[in-house]
């Protein structure tokens, strides 16, 4: 213990002593690493910023190509019970059709759930010229089957100036024939000339002669005219040869 101790001591005194020599020169190299330190060049924050091109999207200077909006389209159905006829020509009539839903089911249960499948659609073009139709006193009538999903149909009636009306109903294996819509009346035009004539514009005999008269070798009826007016034969004013005629005689 008495040995120990010395050597402790002199062990304590070697450590303070290298401590005191070594220390200056550490902190001699603790100063030239900070001054190396503080010389190593150091990037600016702007720099940082502006060094990001992979983010950067530049501005596009292509004017925006905008698409017509799509044109609107007829509807199919309009949901509406209809059956519209026209007359095309002096011999056909052209009738178009829709049938709800609502009309379906009002047959089916007025006739039975298997009334619809146990029927076909029929077109019932009636004759009613001259008659008030009431859907009874048609002059004639015919029938045209049509499918079930037949919406239009061209008839040939070759009836020209006559009045035309149609059903559409269902036709059942027994001959009945429920109707579902009634068209509009139509008549088809005329295919020959109108006897229809304007006494007003009819060219007088008598008054013929009376200006032929004054025609002084001229054919064309409006320059006899008026060399008639001009000789006082026919009074200003009057184109029509029955008004002249009247005047004259009153």
């Amino acid at each position: 213990m008495n040995v120990l101790f010395p050597l402790l001591f002199l062990a304590l005194i070697l450590v303070l002593a290298a401590g005191i020599f070594l220390w200056p020169a550490r902190r001699s190299r603790l100063q030239v690493k900070k001054k190396e330190f503080d010389a190593l060049p150091r990037p600016l924050f702007m720099q940082e910023t502006a060094e990001e091109p992979g983010l950067h999207i530049p501005a596009s200077t292509a004017r925006p190509v905008f698409s017509p909006p799509p044109e609107p389209q007829l509807p199919r159905k309009y949901g509406v019970d209809r059956l519209v006829l026209m007359a095309r020509d002096p011999h056909w009539l052209y009738a178009y059709w829709e049938i709800t839903a609502t009309k379906q089911e009002e047959f089916i249960n007025s006739y039975g759930p298997a009334a619809w499948s146990a029927t076909h659609p029929v077109l019932r073009v009636y004759d009613v010229t001259g008659v008030d139709f009431d859907g009874k006193n048609a002059n004639s009538y015919m029938d045209i089957p049509v499918g079930e999903d037949t919406e239009n149909w061209y008839i040939e009636v070759g009836q020209p100036d006559r009045s035309f009306c149609v059903d559409l109903g269902r036709m059942f294996p027994d001959g009945r024939f429920v109707t579902l819509l009634r068209s509009n009346t139509v008549t088809t035009p005329r295919a020959s000339l109108s006897d229809r004539l304007d006494e007003e514009w009819m060219w007088i005999e008598g008054l013929y002669r009376t200006i032929s008269r004054l025609q002084y070798g001229t054919s064309s009826p409006l320059i006899v005219e008026e060399l008639a007016v001009r000789a006082g034969a026919l009074p200003l004013g009057i184109s029509s040869p029955g008004n002249w005629e009247n005047r004259r005689e009153t």
